[in-house]
C-alpha cells in the first residue's frame, strides 16, 4: 500500500482545500494535476506587473460570512466591484440592467418611466407560456434589451440558436430600477492582492502534501485505484467511468491573450460583446482588476471565444439542461456503487456550474462528511 492517506486528482480550489484541510489532520496527500501549473482556472500569473486571470475573469464574491474568513486566511483582497460594459455594434450599455441601461437604451430618466417602458415591451408575450430562451427573455425584459444585450452574447456563449435554448436557462433577468453597475449582490466581493495562485500555493504548502504537475490520472488510472486507499477526483464524472453511459456535454473556451502598448486600453475590466458578429464574448483588460497597477504604458487583454467542446479539448461549462442533469444523476449512482473510495468533487466532477465560494463550500462539506 502507498504512503499516503489520499490521492488528489486536480491542483484546483476544490482538490487545494480538500488537500489542505487533509494535512491539517495530519493526513498525507499527494496531489496530480494535468496541467504544468497548480490553481486550476484560478490560476493568475505576474505580466507587466498586471495578474493575468490566464482561464477568463474570476472575481470572488459570496455573502456567505465564513466562506470569505476561509479564502482571507490566504490573501488580502482588493475592493474590486464588477462592473461589466456591455458593447452592441459600438453603443455602450451598463450591466446589470439598471437605470442607466435603461437611460442609454430608451432615454427614461425615472424607474416609473423604465418599468413602464418594460411592461410595454413585454406585452408582445402576454397570456403566453414561453416556449424556448426568446420567448422567456422577451416576457422577463422586452424586446430591445433582449435583442441588443442578451441575444448575441447568449447564441455565441451557448453555440445554439436562442429559439432552440429551453425557457429555463433564465428563469429570471437582473432588474435594478437604480443607478447601480454593481453586478453581484453579495456582501463581499473583491480579488487577491498579488493574484489567485498564491492562494492555492498557501493551501498545498504543507510536508504532509506532496504535488506534481504534468501528471495524467488516465495514464496510470488502475494503479492510482489499487494504490491509494482514498481518492479526490476532480475531473469529469463520465470520463473516470470511460463514457459507459454516455458523454455529458460540457462548452469549451479559447483564449487570446495580447499584450498592448498603451496603458490604457478599454476604460473597463470587463467588456461584453453581445451582437452576434463579433466572434468574441468578451474582452478582459487584467490590469483594471487592480485599479490601474502594473506598467503605465502597457497593458494585457484577452478576448474569450466560446467553442463546442469534443473529448481531448479543456472542458469549462457543464451543460446543465435536463438530459445532462440526468444522465449525471446516473453517473453519480455508478460512483456511489462502484467507486466508494473515490471522492468525486468540484464543477466536473460534480457537474455542476459553481462560482469560487461554491466551490469552496463544497469542498469542505466533503471535508466535513470525510472527516466528522
Amino acid at each position: 500500500m502507498t504512503e499516503y492517506d489520499y490521492l488528489v486528482v486536480g491542483a484546483g480550489l476544490f482538490g487545494a482545500t480538500f488537500a489542505y484541510e487533509a494535512a491539517k489532520r495530519g493526513k498525507k496527500v499527494k496531489v496530480i494535476e494535468k496541467r504544468d501549473h497548480i490553481a486550476g482556472n484560478i490560476y493568475t500569473k505576474e505580466v507587466d506587473g498586471i495578474q493575468v486571470h490566464q482561464y477568463g475573469a474570476h472575481i470572488f464574491h459570496t455573502s456567505n460570512k465564513n466562506i470569505w474568513d476561509y479564502i482571507n486566511q490566504f490573501a488580502e483582497f482588493n475592493r474590486y466591484t464588477n462592473s461589466p460594459v456591455a458593447n452592441y455594434k459600438g453603443k455602450m450599455y451598463n450591466l446589470p440592467f439598471n437605470m442607466n441601461t435603461f437611460s442609454e437604451m430608451w432615454g427614461v430618466r425615472t424607474p416609473d418611466e423604465a418599468m413602464a417602458k418594460i411592461n410595454e415591451q413585454r406585452q408582445e408575450m402576454a397570456g403566453k407560456e414561453p416556449q424556448n430562451l426568446e420567448e422567456q427573455a422577451i416576457s422577463l425584459i422586452g424586446r430591445d434589451i433582449y435583442e441588443k444585450l442578451i441575444k448575441g452574447y447568449t447564441e455565441k456563449q451557448w453555440g445554439q440558436k436562442a429559439t432552440e435554448l429551453p425557457a429555463f436557462i433564465i428563469r429570471r433577468l437582473p432588474v435594478r430600477l437604480t443607478y447601480d453597475n454593481n453586478y453581484f449582490n453579495d456582501l463581499y466581493q473583491g480579488i487577491p492582492i498579488g493574484g489567485y495562485t498564491q492562494i492555492v500555493e498557501k493551501m498545498l504548502d504543507n510536508k504532509l502534501i506532496d504535488v506534481e504537475t504534468v501528471v495524467d490520472f488516465f495514464d496510470k488510472k488502475d494503479d492510482y485505484l489499487a494504490n491509494y486507499p482514498k481518492i479526490v477526483f476532480t475531473g469529469m464524472i463520465d470520463q473516470f467511468f470511460n463514457y459507459q453511459l454516455g458523454e455529458l456535454q460540457y462548452r469549451s473556451l479559447r483564449f487570446e491573450t495580447e499584450e498592448k502598448n498603451t496603458g490604457n486600453y478599454q476604460g473597463n475590466a470587463v467588456i461584453n460583446y453581445t451582437d452576434a458578429e463579433t466572434p468574441y464574448t468578451r474582452i478582459i483588460e487584467h490590469k483594471h482588476f487592480e485599479f490601474g497597477k502594473g506598467d503605465k504604458d502597457k497593458t494585457i487583454i484577452t478576448r474569450e471565444y466560446p467553442a463546442d467542446w469534443h473529448r481531448g479539448d479543456e472542458p469549462y461549462y457543464p451543460v446543465n439542461n435536463q438530459q445532462n442533469n440526468e444522465l449525471y444523476k446516473k453517473y453519480a449512482q455508478l460512483a456511489e456503487d462502484k467507486a466508494k473510495n473515490v471522492i468525486f468533487g468540484g464543477r466536473l466532477g460534480q457537474y455542476r456550474y459553481y462560482n469560487m465560494d461554491q466551490v469552496l463550500h463544497a469542498a469542505l462539506v466533503a471535508v466535513d462528511k470525510e472527516f466528522n
